[in-house]
C-alpha cells in the first residue's frame, strides 16, 4: 500500500500543476516526484494524470482522488499537531455563541465539563436567539440551529434534532385527535412566527416532505412560550423534541401523527475560516457532538 509519503506528493503534482514544480515545492528531483506518480497509479489500477509536455491535467479519477486525499491528508496533519502541542495550547478565553433556549439543556453542560477537563480555560458564553457576527461578537466558536447560511464559514454537524407535533390531552378531549396531515388545517394550531416555516408546517409523506397549511387564534414569536401554550391546551403545536420531552414523558402532551414525523433539524458548530481548526476549538465541538450523540433528541 502507498505510503503517505506517495500521497502528499500526488496531492503537490495537482496543487503545482507540473511535476517540475512539484518537485521544487517538496524540494526533492523529479526522477522522484515521477517516481511516485507511476507507482501510485499502478497501485490503484487508474489513470491520475494526464501528462503534456508543459503541463498535466487531472482524470476525473483523479480529481475524486486527489479531494479525498487532500481532506484526510489535512486531518491527519492537524491530529499529529493537535497531540505535538497537547494539551497545554488549550487555555486562555473561549468565547462560545449559541441560542437562548437550547444552550442550558446542550452548550452548558459540555461547557462546564470542558473547563472541568482543561484549568487553564475561561469560557463566555454569548447567548442570543439572533444570528450572532463571529467578528463583531469575538466568538470562538458558534452553535446554530438550522442549515448555515454562510459560505464564508467553516462548519461541522453536531447532529440533528427531532421535531413532534404535540397537543395537551385538555385540547384532544375537547377537540379530537387528527389522524392525517391534512387533518390539521381544521383544528386550532398554535404558529411560530419566527423562523422559516411559520403557519406552513413540514410532515412526511412516506419519503416525501410535505407541507400543510394551518392556522390559529394563538400566534408567538417566542418558542418556550408557544409551547407554554400548548401546554394550555391553546391548540395543536410542532417543537422540537428535547423542549417538550419532559412534557410528554410526565403525560402533560400527547404525541401526534407519529407516522408523519417531521424532517428532523440540523444543528452545526461554526467558526471562522482558517488554515486549521483550532485546538481547542475542536476539543470543544468534539465534546458536543458526544453529549448530543449520547442523548435522545
Amino acid at each position: 500500500m502507498a505510503g503517505l509519503e506517495h500521497y502528499r506528493t500526488f496531492v503537490a503534482i495537482i496543487e503545482a500543476g507540473s511535476l517540475t514544480a512539484a518537485a521544487r515545492r517538496l524540494d526533492c528531483s523529479l526522477q522522484t516526484v515521477s517516481r511516485s506518480l507511476i507507482g501510485l497509479e499502478a497501485e490503484i489500477g487508474a489513470k491520475l494524470v494526464h501528462r503534456t509536455t508543459r503541463r498535466l491535467q487531472p482524470t476525473p479519477a483523479g480529481t475524486a482522488f486527489y479531494e479525498r486525499i487532500r481532506i484526510a491528508l489535512r486531518e491527519i496533519d492537524e491530529a499529529r499537531s493537535d497531540v505535538m502541542r497537547g494539551a497545554s495550547e488549550i487555555a486562555g478565553l473561549f468565547r462560545v455563541g449559541a441560542s437562548v433556549q437550547f444552550a442550558p439543556r446542550y452548550v452548558v453542560p459540555t461547557t462546564t465539563a470542558f473547563i472541568d477537563r482543561y484549568p487553564g480555560v475561561e469560557v463566555d458564553l454569548i447567548l442570543s436567539d439572533a444570528l450572532m457576527n463571529l467578528i463583531e461578537h469575538r466568538l470562538d466558536v458558534v452553535v446554530r440551529i438550522g442549515e448555515p447560511a454562510s459560505s464564508s464559514l467553516k462548519s461541522r454537524l453536531l447532529g440533528k434534532l427531532r421535531r413532534v407535533v404535540v397537543a395537551a390531552p385538555q385540547y384532544l378531549a375537547r377537540h379530537g385527535r387528527p389522524s392525517t396531515p391534512a387533518d390539521l388545517r381544521e383544528h386550532s394550531c398554535v404558529v411560530r412566527t419566527f423562523g422559516p416555516e411559520g403557519d406552513s408546517w413540514p410532515v412526511t409523506e412516506g419519503a416525501a416532505v410535505t407541507k400543510v397549511a394551518v392556522k390559529g387564534r394563538f400566534r408567538c414569536n417566542d418558542a418556550a412560550a408557544a409551547n407554554a401554550a400548548v401546554l394550555q391546551g391553546a391548540g395543536v403545536g410542532l417543537a422540537p423534541l428535547w423542549q417538550v420531552r419532559s412534557e410528554i414523558d410526565q403525560g402533560l402532551l400527547e404525541v401526534l401523527l407519529p407516522n408523519h414525523e417531521p424532517p428532523p433539524i440540523p444543528v452545526h458548530a461554526l467558526w471562522l475560516e482558517n488554515a486549521a481548526m483550532p485546538v481547542r476549538t475542536r476539543m470543544f465541538v468534539d465534546m458536543l457532538r458526544h453529549r448530543m450523540a449520547s442523548e435522545r433528541i
